[in-house]
């Protein structure tokens, strides 16, 4: 079953949809990666991607910053699938709808992410490729990746 995507600006999130993402993201990681602060000051400056399952219950959430706030170009972060949804593809239909997100909101530029490096081969799936060298982020090596913009085509 597809997720029903809502696709808003933090201030149109409203709180339940606020709420349900910031408890989603707590549980991962927080709960499960270990504490950081999560809140960084960047959501109020992107959009948020929300799905929700057939009974409303929230599965997967990611938020695109804009660009020239953390990256020259729109940035994918906060990518998460709730534990019980892992393994269902529904991660792989989440970041397929936020790029299609950003290339519509932001046609023709790429996109850049902040990767867990054991994820790179995911995200290269996407058109994402490593830019440079693995460093840690709250104690989980990443890596920055880059999907190039689109090319007119001739």
């Amino acid at each position: 079953m597809a997720p029903d995507w809502t696709w808003s600006r933090f201030g149109g999130l409203g709180v339940d949809n606020l709420y349900d993402a910031l408890a989603l993201r707590c549980r991962v990681f927080v709960l499960e990666q270990g504490p950081y602060l999560d809140p960084d000051g960047l959501d109020r400056q992107a959009w948020h991607l929300l799905g929700r399952d057939g009974q409303g219950v929230l599965q997967a959430y990611l938020r695109v910053v804009d660009p020239g706030v953390k990256y020259a170009e729109p940035s994918i972060g906060r990518v998460i699938t709730s534990p019980e949804a892992r393994g269902t593809g529904l991660g792989r239909r989440l970041v397929a709808e936020g790029v299609a997100r950003c290339a519509a909101a932001w046609p023709g530029q790429g996109i850049r992410i902040s990767a867990q490096s054991h994820l790179e081969r995911f995200y290269a799936a996407f058109g994402f490729a490593r830019t440079g060298a693995d460093y840690l982020e709250d104690d989980i090596p990443h890596c920055e990746m880059l999907r190039p913009r689109e090319q007119e085509q001739p």
